[in-house]
């Protein structure tokens, strides 16, 4: 997991592959996971189905679009992908025989009729993009329209049991691995520009699935580089993009650098001109945000007068502050003060200030590896949940938890009684707890529910053994007054009952 920088479950997948060993087969029991089961295997039929359909007669118009944009059969292949059928009941009829009614509704690839029984496609007649999570299963789709003057342009799947937008990175299967290897990512906007820039040569491509980027994706690129470069189109609506992510990408710890190229060309479009070297050396010397960022003020403000001068450097200032190392971010603020022609004592007294105030602000805490792995095995399986839960709400480490917050809402939730979902849970959150709920979810697979179950065991296990009220740190503490009071004998006596114990509770726990 750290050498490689991926989930447990993609790690035991791994070393089983090495190894030559096979995978046990996954068997549904609880209806979370009969749920993600049965969505696995609608959004593989609907891929298969989908490219079908661009490779049949009836793909002809979207072929000659794809061609018209330089994409080859070879891309197309690659990126897998497909046509959604016109007719509006392709899917439908390949599901409605083998999956429930409730998974039919649930699977974002079919919707119900408002004004009559049944069920339609989502997707009619559009280019389909496949959205893959991050072990290169199909968890969504984007859908390009075709037909000209078609809203909304494009149109993608909704958030269901398997796609959370705000988690999933177009590409990231294919790229993690160039990420590592040339240690820093590319972030561009669209699906289009990700296939002729991975297609150039240039894997280490990624982009946002249709929507705004967020802070759990940026720390999902963080665990494959630290370093970034943000490549919008250069419009204004990509320069304002960027300009807002730029704040996003420093707050979670990047190292950032933004490549505007030249001409009004895209990403895609620059390649196919210009060719992939000259692309990969304008990304190599893409220069750091506040240069570009200093550009973005200049004209924006009135650098003639003082105001406009002030202005600029007050739009900087925030990303400025945000320079972790202080006699880098004086260096910066320096730069930027004889760029825009304002006084650098004030620029230096301004981040005296600024550092002192940043220094005390509180910092986002990280979950614990065993509070994480406790509260992943109890969002896998229902099992663990049952036999888990009850013991575990009496703890009092649980009152330590820096996920506690999210721990008391599961309680909350099991106490209801019903069907647990991940989205009733993330509706009891403030915003920072989802946040820290998402840390400890990124990977959309799961464990087993058996292996969960055992897991969270072992965890409650380990708690209880720490808990102040248990019997083991009862022995703790007598041995400590018997050392104290010069009862060595008794010391010795307590040692080793204690030593005893913990050889059969970690036995147990094995």
């Amino acid at each position: 997991m750290e050498i490689e920088r991926i989930s447990f479950f993609e790690a035991l997948k791994l070393v089983a592959e090495r190894n030559g060993i096979s995978m046990p087969k996954r068997e549904y029991t609880d209806p979370d996971a009969k749920l993600r089961g049965a969505l696995m295997e609608m959004h593989e039929t609907a891929a298969r189905v989908f490219q079908s359909n661009l490779n049949g007669p009836a793909g002809a118009q979207a072929r000659q679009y794809l061609a018209s944009r330089n994409v080859t059969p070879e891309q197309i292949a690659e990126f897998g992908l497909g046509l959604s059928d016109a007719g509006g009941n392709q899917l439908v009829r390949q599901f409605e025989s083998r999956f429930a009614p409730e998974h039919l509704e649930q699977s974002g690839l079919v919707a119900k009729r408002q004004e009559a029984t049944g069920y339609y496609d989502r997707f009619r007649g559009r280019l389909m993009f496949p959205i893959h999570n991050e072990t290169g299963k199909v968890i969504g789709f984007g859908g390009r329209a075709l037909r000209p003057g078609e809203e909304p342009k494009y149109l993608n799947s909704p958030e269901t049991a398997l796609y959370r937008k705000s988690y999933v990175l177009y590409n990231l299967h294919r790229a993690k691995d160039a990420i590592r290897k040339n240690e820093y990512s590319v972030l561009v906007e669209g699906y289009m520009d990700v296939i002729g820039v991975y297609s150039a040569g240039i894997h280490n491509v990624v982009a946002s699935c249709g929507t705004s980027l967020t802070n759990t994706q940026v720390r999902v690129l963080k665990r494959h580089s630290e370093r970034i470069v943000v490549n919008f189109d250069p419009d204004n609506a990509g320069a304002s993009a960027t300009e807002k992510y730029i704040q996003m990408l420093l707050d979670e710890g990047l190292r950032v650098s933004v490549l505007e190229l030249g001409g009004d060309l895209d990403p895609d479009e620059y390649v196919k001109a210009s060719g992939a070297d000259a692309y990969r050396a304008r990304l190599e010397k893409a220069p750091t945000y506040f240069h570009w960022l200093a550009d973005r003020a200049r004209k924006k403000y009135d650098m003639r007068t003082v105001e406009g001068r002030m202005d600029a450097f007050k739009f900087l200032a925030p990303s400025i502050h945000s320079i972790a190392d202080r006699l880098e971010r004086f260096a910066v603020a320096n730069d930027v003060a004889d760029y825009l022609g304002v006084d650098e004592k004030l620029v230096r007294d301004h981040f005296s200030k600024g550092s002192s105030e940043r220094s005390s602000a509180p910092r986002r805490a990280e979950m614990p590896p065993t509070e994480r792995l406790l509260l992943h095995s109890l969002l896998a399986s229902d099992i663990a949940r049952t036999q888990v839960i009850p013991e575990l709400r009496d703890l009092s480490a649980i009152d330590r938890f820096v996920s506690r917050n999210v721990f008391q809402a599961l309680f909350a939730i099991h106490s209801d009684g019903g069907i647990f979902r991940f989205s009733d849970l993330e509706g009891r959150l403030s915003e920072a707890d989802r946040d820290l709920l998402s840390s400890a979810v990124f990977a959309d697979e799961v464990l087993e529910e058996e292996k969960a179950a055992e897991q969270a065991m072992a965890c409650l296990r380990s708690l209880k053994s720490q808990d102040p009220r248990s019997e083991a740190a009862a022995l703790r503490a007598r041995i400590k007054a018997a050392e104290r009071q010069g009862d060595i004998e008794e010391a010795m006596r307590l040692t080793k009952e204690l030593d005893v114990k913990s050889r059969a509770a970690s036995t147990i726990t094995r």
